[in-house]
């Protein structure tokens, strides 16, 4: 995401190219044809959704006995949410809980929400002010895995922490004044609906400074070593490869999102990619 600091902060800048740059592999891999989220997530069936058995043919009825009870329909249930065999549960709306889901679909509540534990990690910091700050938890669980990576000769910075309403309101209206707000969609997240501002998330920047928020991003040191690894610190890659119709964003190999370790090494453990799926909530491709 970008950096806070700056007018037009360079957050999905790149993600933008994955629209109009179809000469690079890495973005001919995440993009749809037409450079857009697909509908297709929205018009899948709810999770959940059953069909209902064929009614009986008249002949089978013809045949029962008069004293034949009718057996009585019981409705399918939904399956359980993955994450309900995690413990203890979490709120997935307030903005305090290390679950609070924010996407297309799902604002902030209040949007204008403030963590009152921000604090500066201990880590190699690629920003100053507000961008260097995580709420206490994300920070001490950060701490443990940046210093893991050292101890494994991978160098992280924190390329891009807290964001605040009133910066993202800067940000967002920046980008729609320069291209638009169909392509502001795409490339940052409404005012009230950035998991910058919750204190649970933030970016990752590689030691070297290569690539930072580009695609290529995801073929550095710190990128490969996050994806193999964060989970066991309570962090997953928000919006992974190839899931924007259900995140709403695309792949995102930098930006890490603290659920804490249960549920982060649950998720690696049984393949499960997204929050969304993993917390049994509908896609969020675009906004409502």
């Amino acid at each position: 995401m970008p950096y806070e600091n700056t007018p037009m902060p360079s957050r999905r800048a790149f993600a933008g190219l994955l629209t109009v740059s179809a000469g690079l592999a890495a973005l001919t891999a995440c993009t749809p044809k037409d450079g857009a989220p697909s509908p297709a997530a929205a018009s899948m069936p709810a999770q959940g959704d059953v069909t209902s058995p064929a009614p009986a043919s008249s002949s089978a009825a013809a045949t029962a006995t008069p004293s034949a009870t009718t057996e009585p329909t019981i409705a399918a249930t939904p399956a359980p949410a993955p994450s309900s065999t995690i413990k203890p549960q979490h709120s997935l709306t307030d903005p305090t809980s290390p679950w609070v889901i924010v996407n297309k679909h799902r604002p902030l509540n209040p949007q204008d929400f403030v963590p009152a534990d921000l604090v500066q990690p201990a880590i190699r910091l690629a920003v100053s002010g507000e961008a260097a700050l995580l709420n206490s938890t994300t920070a001490a669980a950060a701490e443990k895995m940046f210093g893991a990576a050292a101890s494994e000769g991978v160098i992280m910075t924190l390329a891009s922490g807290y964001r605040s309403y009133t910066t993202q309101v800067s940000t967002y209206n920046g980008y729609v004044a320069s291209t638009g707000q169909a392509a502001a969609d795409r490339a940052s997240a409404r005012p009230g609906h950035s998991e910058h501002q919750t204190g649970w998330s933030f970016d990752i920047g590689d030691g070297g400074g290569a690539c930072s928020f580009q695609p290529c991003f995801a073929e550095q040191p710190a990128a490969i070593w996050a994806k193999a690894n964060a989970h066991k610190f309570g962090f997953v890659v928000r919006y992974p490869w190839m899931f924007h119709d259900t995140t709403g964003y695309f792949y995102e190999s930098w930006h890490l999102r603290y659920i804490g370790v249960d549920a982060a090494v649950d998720m690696a453990t049984r393949g499960i990619t997204t929050l969304e799926e993993y917390f049994g909530l509908e896609a969020a491709p675009d906004y409502l």
